[in-house]
């Protein structure tokens, strides 16, 4: 089994991947949700503003939460689109605990009057 490698650790700034952690019988889904992603938009190198939420339905494997805050953070320092960042996350997901499936919506706050909600979905084939 693997061991978390941020779990109960001091660490200071974001991760390159998420950690997987094992997941118990008998769970049809799970939901994570934040209101604290940002991002910066590629255009005006401006920080986009971000609720991110993660639906899935695990296989063997859990994403450990801590690794989720620290991976998305990240992105603070990264150039991305809002459609891309559901894409992105959705990717990190897949590969990490590869689910049955799994969905993720992101809801950038509105700039300039216009908000953007993108899903991505994976389903295993």
């Amino acid at each position: 089994m693997k061991k978390p490698r941020y779990l109960g650790k001091t660490v200071k700034g974001a991760v390159q991947h998420l950690d997987p952690v094992p997941a118990p019988a008998g769970i049809d889904q799970v939901t994570l949700t934040t209101d604290e992603v940002v991002a910066l938009g590629p255009v005006n190198l401006q920080p986009d503003f971000y609720a991110v939420r993660i639906e899935y339905q695990p296989d063997a494997w859990l994403i450990e939460s801590k690794s989720l805050k620290l991976w998305l953070r990240g992105f603070h320092d990264r150039e991305v689109y809002a459609e891309q960042l559901a894409v992105d996350i959705r990717d990190e997901v897949a590969r990490t605990i590869k689910p049955a499936w799994c969905r993720v919506t992101t809801v950038q706050k509105p700039r300039g009057g216009i908000g953007i909600e993108t899903v991505s979905s994976y389903r295993r084939g």
